[in-house]
């Protein structure tokens, strides 16, 4: 068996939403088609992949470096012992292959992406579901098909007030979700708080909110925020600070003895071992939001995930950014917390297959060989028309 040809399209996922650092109004993503030899249930095998919101399309270094490594190299180079299916670590190799260490970031979206689209195309080859596949490499064996999901919204938009964010939080909870996020830093802190107080008026028995910063305060801000949000019970306070300052990051434990969250804008192993390292989280309490689409893939995210093993920290402190279908895969195989869910934005790159409800704040995942893609209408014909 061989990769035929790999293709990539830059597509608009815009929007007037705003966080704390950027506005969407011009917000791309690259969409990625890796085309195989193999035919299953009547059809050739190509898996799909694309990458997270927040970072734009990479379509330029896939062109120049790492699609035209996978096409020059030899067939057999890329395939597993068996030479009856692709081996995405030996792949993943050959896209990195002349690429100094550091400097992760646009090079890790790039990758992630390719790599997000050779998983799809392996579990298919195996006529598994990707969760399947993984857990019987990587995991227990038995995957858990259920998986918790919040709803992540609550963005800043023209004209929008605190009757409008109650709205749309509502319509989350009213849609099966226990947890909604919103976000802060956008605005004074009286006005978020307001805000905050706004949210939580609507929630119920067994409801939570989240905050999200995205990464915007120093370090004064981030523990003026800290003192005004220890009079909620929230979920998790993310991302306060530049997520490469973990000094701030420690710093705050000092003054929030509740959850925080961090973690989705590393884009390494190496990088997230530097925060746990000297990030100051707390493994009983904290969570980890690395994303394997921004972050050179899932083979990747399996060696952060050995890290944080080694480092006492269980792969159950982990819920992904991303909203995307491949990261509720890897929590079902390999026993993460949860997953990210976008309800109204970003389609039809979010969401879940055509049927599937949240209950109760969990979703459970059909049987559908690869991903899963298949199963989501509107995202399965933006996908095809890119190869048909």
């Amino acid at each position: 068996m061989r990769i035929l040809e790999v293709r990539e399209k830059t597509c608009p996922i815009a929007s007037p939403i705003r966080n704390a650092y950027i506005d969407f109004s011009k917000m791309t993503l690259s969409l990625v088609a890796v085309v195989t030899d193999v035919v299953r249930n009547g059809r050739r095998v190509v898996g799909y992949g694309f990458n997270s919101n927040g970072r734009y399309g990479q379509g330029a270094l896939m062109r120049e470096r790492f699609i035209p490594r996978i096409l020059e190299a030899a067939p057999a180079s890329l395939l597993d012992d068996s030479g009856a299916n692709l081996d995405a670590h030996k792949v993943w190799a050959t896209m990195f292959r002349n690429e100094k260490p550091g400097g992760h970031g646009e090079r890790s979206v790039a990758i992630g992406t390719i790599d997000m689209a050779l998983w799809d195309a392996v579990a298919k080859i195996e006529d598994k579901p990707l969760f399947q596949l993984l857990a019987e490499r990587y995991g227990q064996g038995t995957p858990d098909r259920r998986v918790f999901v919040y709803a992540a919204g609550g963005y800043y938009y023209p004209g929008k007030d605190d009757r409008q964010l109650k709205d749309e939080l509502r319509s989350y909870l009213d849609r099966g979700y226990s947890v909604v996020k919103m976000k802060i830093g956008g605005a004074s802190l009286d006005e978020d708080r307001r805000r905050i107080e706004s949210a939580l008026s609507i929630l119920g028995p067994g409801q939570r909110l989240a905050v999200d910063a995205n990464g915007r305060f120093d370090l004064d801000t981030a523990i003026a925020y800290a003192k005004a949000l220890r009079a909620y019970d929230l979920f998790w306070y993310e991302e306060a600070g530049d997520p490469l300052d973990f000094e701030l990051q420690a710093t705050l434990r000092n003054y929030y003895d509740k959850p925080m969250a961090t973690g989705e804008n590393l884009f390494s192993m190496q990088d997230a071992r530097n925060l746990i390292r000297h990030g100051g989280l707390r493994p009983d309490r904290d969570w980890l939001q690395f994303d394997c689409a921004l972050s050179y893939g899932l083979v990747e995210y399996l060696r952060t995930l050995d890290m944080l093993r080694q480092h006492g920290w269980s792969a159950s402190r982990c819920i992904p950014h991303g909203g995307h279908q491949m990261s509720l895969a890897i929590a079902a195989g390999l026993g993460l917390g949860g997953n990210e869910s976008y309800p109204d934005l970003f389609q039809p790159f979010g969401g879940f297959p055509d049927g599937v409800r949240v209950r109760d704040g969990h979703v459970e995942l059909p049987e559908l060989p690869g991903i899963g893609f298949e199963g989501k209408s509107d995202l399965i014909r933006e996908m095809r028309a890119l190869t048909e």
